[in-house]
């Protein structure tokens, strides 16, 4: 099938989902749409697209700008076009405000972000200040990435959706399979010295106490962040603590370091992270022959099924890299649903609509919960190792791939939630 094939099928899917959805609503099609022009849609990225983090912020963009031009072509239900523009924000929340505030002048009333949850706490604080002060220029934000169960929590905002799964979920997901791993008796943390890293510890740790209070953390180390840390003096003390596996949230340089640094020493420990599907990771794990064993939770894996596959292959054949973050999917679906369903692109309508909907992910069904704008969906365990016909497609062609080995569903995952949301 040829890439505008699979495009075209992609798009009569979301269609159809959108469409079934009206029905069910009551809604009916979009006449909105149908009788009128196709409406332009500007959404403000605003992330790092320079500096140590600049690798992942540029697939990150990409990302969000395929999904728009995938999903929101010509004839979806929505009526629209969307428009992703980057914003650099070079890591720093004071130049995310910065951003925030350029692209807001320039009439953006949507913005993504995901890169650091300090970030993600100013912006949805900063467009929520803005939304109280100008209703009539209501600004909608969706965060695809920044984990801090804070952010739909005590710091909860009506204009906040979550669109990946927060820390607590994801080490509650891998504590769930550790526990089943009889043999494992010890680890070792090792993560960023920043919210993210320190978060990572403390959940995993909780998390862990409740699934296997056996299992003994032997090592439990934060590190300055990007700074082109060496690694060998950490992977020593690992291996001199006895450590069974090693259990990290690093990201970009500071996880391809790691894996450099225990490949150099010849430590094959098990280790367990949220990023390892992430730019360049890959191609240093095959390059080591892909002995080291390594796991990843993430909400997909490599052999995602379904019409995010040809999508995936069709970004792969675009721009020489995989396609990693699918929550660019589930954030640009739940827009058109949403502006389908209340007929308009006004960002404080949309959010409404957004609040506590059921869409179509690219994983199946997944729900926008009302009570605090964390989207419930399952996420997978995935374990490295080569091709197999079962799964067929390579991580950054490398002949290995990340296959799924358990399924977590949201039930199991999910928990509380403490946030008072305060609605206009």
């Amino acid at each position: 099938m040829s890439g505008g094939a699979r495009s075209s099928g992609v798009r009569r899917w979301l269609r159809l989902a959108l469409l079934g959805a009206l029905a069910w609503a009551g809604l009916g099609g979009p006449a909105w749409a149908a009788d009128a022009p196709q409406k332009v849609v500007r959404i403000a990225f605003i992330d790092p697209l320079s500096g140590p983090a600049a690798d992942i912020g540029r697939n990150s963009l990409r990302s969000w700008q395929f999904m728009a031009e995938q999903l929101a072509g010509p004839g979806n239900p929505a009526g629209v076009r969307f428009v992703v523009a980057g914003f650099d924000n070079k890591g720093s929340p004071k130049e995310s405000l910065d951003a925030l505030k350029a692209a807001i002048d320039q009439g953006f009333r949507y913005v993504v972000q995901g890169n650091g949850s300090g970030v993600a706490a100013a912006i949805s604080d900063a467009v929520t200040r803005h939304n109280t002060r100008h209703p009539e220029k209501a600004v909608l934000y969706i965060n695809y990435a920044a984990m801090d169960p804070a952010l739909t929590n005590d710091l909860c905002s009506f204009w906040h959706f979550r669109v990946d799964a927060d820390t607590t979920m994801k080490t509650r997901a891998l504590a769930l399979f550790m526990a089943t791993q009889s043999e494992l008796k010890s680890v070792y943390l090792l993560n960023q010295n920043y919210a993210h890293g320190q978060q990572f510890s403390r959940y995993f740790r909780e998390a862990l106490t409740q699934e296997r209070p056996d299992i003994q953390i032997v090592g439990d180390e934060l590190h300055t962040a990007f700074v082109g840390q060496d690694f060998a003096p950490h992977v020593r003390r690992m291996v001199e603590t006895g450590a069974q596996a090693v259990v990290t949230g690093n990201w970009g340089a500071d996880l391809r370091g790691l894996v450099k640094a225990m490949q150099q020493q010849g430590v094959t420990l098990p280790l367990y992270a949220y990023y390892p599907m992430l730019k360049g990771v890959p191609e240093l794990l095959a390059s080591g022959d892909g002995r080291l064993p390594v796991y990843q939770v993430a909400n997909n894996h490599t052999n995602q099924a379904g019409d995010i596959a040809p999508l995936a292959t069709a970004f792969r054949r675009r721009y020489g890299e995989d396609l990693v973050v699918y929550a660019a999917f589930d954030g640009t679906a739940m827009l058109l649903q949403a502006m389908s369903h209340a007929k308009t692109t006004d960002a404080a309508q949309v959010a409404a609509r957004l609040s506590g909907m059921v869409f179509q992910g690219f994983s199946g069904p997944v729900q926008m919960r009302a009570d605090d704008h964390q989207l419930q969906q399952g996420l997978y365990v995935s374990r490295w190792q080569k091709v197999d016909a079962r799964h067929p497609r390579a991580a950054e062609e490398t002949g290995h791939t990340f296959a799924p080995v358990r399924y977590m569903s949201a039930s199991e995952i999910r928990g509380p939630t403490s946030c008072q949301m305060q609605r206009p």
